[in-house]
């Protein structure tokens, strides 16, 4: 195991990842852990993340000094590495000169963390300080033209620290360091696949649940399928899903998951459809916050109703993943900012008298696909698109009717259309149409008309941290543009969203 200690960094979360893809368990942790919870962890070694503070910040964040003295590997990154310079003896300066972007970093001694990596290679770097005086015993291991401290390493200790970014794709070798780090200097051994996983997971369950029942809200959606076929793995019949029509819901997609759960997978699957329930309930809400609240709230509703039918249940599953655990611990304190809060982390409203089960909630979305197809998920289900909580609801901007859904259905059923015709576009994290409240004027059949826009969003990404704008080909915009068009009723002008997350969010509410 490796524990990451996070101080804040934006790529925090990309530091797991990349360990994690070494076959090497590890976690993040917050940057003030004791001693002592480090020592009962036991980890092979520790990273220190990156951060937007500075040593010289009269509120920076620091660890426990005795943490750096227990003989455990340890790798400072960018901030990290100033922290180790701070911490041990060295200087840190602020400079003028600062470095964002690439680089290209030298390296001035193969230790055992540059071992195989390239002199130059291209590295990523976002910083305003620098290690410029070494702490005692510490070596210059690798410089740029403006950062002369770019790596720095005491090998009898195992104390590294590296003034890049490792973990971004951007920096050309990042991985090798990685695996420099986790091999030749920790010693670990690649132990953590969803195989092993999937024994260990089942296991847990069993000694949680005992010869109790548990009922899952199931979606549909990768985290929910996942956690039901996992679940459903240990326990057997005594799982009992729930799936809730909201009437905000795809084309097709209810039929879908009733075919595939009850009858392809038979699981015990309760179906309600409670559309109008739902759609009376957002009626006349614009706010894409108070819909959320909304359907949230009767959602919890119309789900405790029906698990009430049921006789005694004593848990509850929920598809909570990893990085639902991270921000929520990061609002708690923690100094990573968060984005927007996550329905499935933070507790059960007090009416809901279950046990809380979270299988999942050790794993990033990449290993809950693997750990999917580990289970005998359909394919279409693994590699279904990420989709919002609230459905269409937030991808219908404004007031949410059900003309406004049938529109929007209409529309994203031939956007999916005709990306499933297309190869080589794998790399589509997401695509989907929006319907704006905005209304311009067109001419169809020498008729003028005032109708609809559309927004087509596509991007590309690794996890949904971060995503860019899908460089479509024009043949492809153009044949959604027309179908969209010519065949959904109430629509005459589509648009293309080419924002990238940051700043823009994937979802527009």
């Amino acid at each position: 195991m490796i524990a990451i200690l996070d101080f804040g960094s934006q790529y925090n979360q990309l530091i797991a990842r990349r360990v994690r893809e070494s076959q090497v368990y590890c976690e993040l942790i917050p940057f003030d852990v004791s001693v002592s919870q480090i020592l009962k962890s036991k980890p092979r070694g520790i990273i220190l993340s990156g951060g937007p503070a500075s040593v010289f910040d009269g509120n920076a964040p620091f660890p426990r000094q005795e943490i750096l003295h227990l003989g455990i590997p340890t790798l400072g990154i960018c901030y990290g590495m100033q922290v180790l310079g701070h911490l041990l003896g060295g200087e840190v300066r602020s400079v003028s000169e600062r470095e964002y972007g690439a680089s290209e970093l030298y390296v001035d001694e193969e230790t055992d963390l540059f071992e195989g990596i390239s002199s130059p290679t291209r590295v990523w770097m976002s910083h305003g300080d620098q290690v410029k005086r070494l702490p005692p015993e510490f070596r210059i291991l690798a410089h740029t033209s403006t950062c002369s401290v770019a790596g720095m390493g005491d090998a009898k200790r195992k104390l590294y620290g590296i003034q890049f970014h490792p973990e971004v794709v951007h920096t050309r070798e990042g991985r090798r360091v990685f695996e420099n780090f986790l091999f030749k200097i920790c010693a670990c051994t690649k132990n953590w696949t969803m195989s092993s996983f999937t024994e260990f997971a089942v296991d847990q369950i069993r000694k949680n649940v005992g010869k109790g029942k548990v009922v899952c809200a199931l979606s549909g959606g990768v985290d929910s399928s996942v956690t039901a076929m996992l679940v459903s793995k240990a326990v057997k019949d005594r799982l009992e899903c729930i799936f809730v029509n909201n009437g905000l819901l795809r084309e097709g997609e209810a039929d879908q998951v009733r075919r595939t759960f009850a009858h392809s997978l038979h699981l015990n699957l309760h179906y309600v459809d409670a559309e109008e329930r739902f759609l009376l309930k957002l009626r006349g809400l614009a706010d894409p916050e108070e819909k959320r609240k909304v359907i949230g709230e009767e959602f919890i509703k119309v789900f405790s109703e029906e698990a009430q039918k049921m006789g005694k249940i004593d848990f509850l599953a929920q598809g909570t993943l990893y990085p639902d655990v991270i921000e929520s611990l990061s609002a708690k304190g923690g100094p990573s900012a968060t984005i927007k809060s996550h329905h499935n982390v933070g507790g059960l409203p007090d009416f809901m008298h279950f046990k809380l089960l979270e299988p999942l909630r050790d794993l990033f979305k990449d290993e809950v696909r693997e750990l999917g197809r580990e289970l005998g998920l359909p394919e279409d289900i693994v590699k279904r698109q990420p989709f919002p909580g609230p459905g269409l609801a937030v991808r219908v901007a404004g007031e949410v009717t059900r003309e406004r859904l049938q529109i929007l259905r209409e529309a994203d059923k031939r956007v999916q259309e005709e990306m499933k015709k297309h190869r080589g576009l794998e790399e589509i994290w997401q695509s989907f149409a929006v319907l704006l409240p905005v209304k311009s004027v067109g001419v169809m059949g020498d008729q003028r008309t005032y109708e609809y826009t559309i927004a087509l969003r596509v991007v590309t990404s690794i996890d949904g941290m971060t995503a860019d704008w899908a460089k479509l080909p024009y043949d492809i915009l153009e044949k959604i543009s027309n179908r969209i068009i010519n065949e959904v009723k109430g629509v005459n002008r589509v648009v293309y969203d080419i924002s990238s997350k940051p700043p823009s969010t994937i979802e527009w509410e």
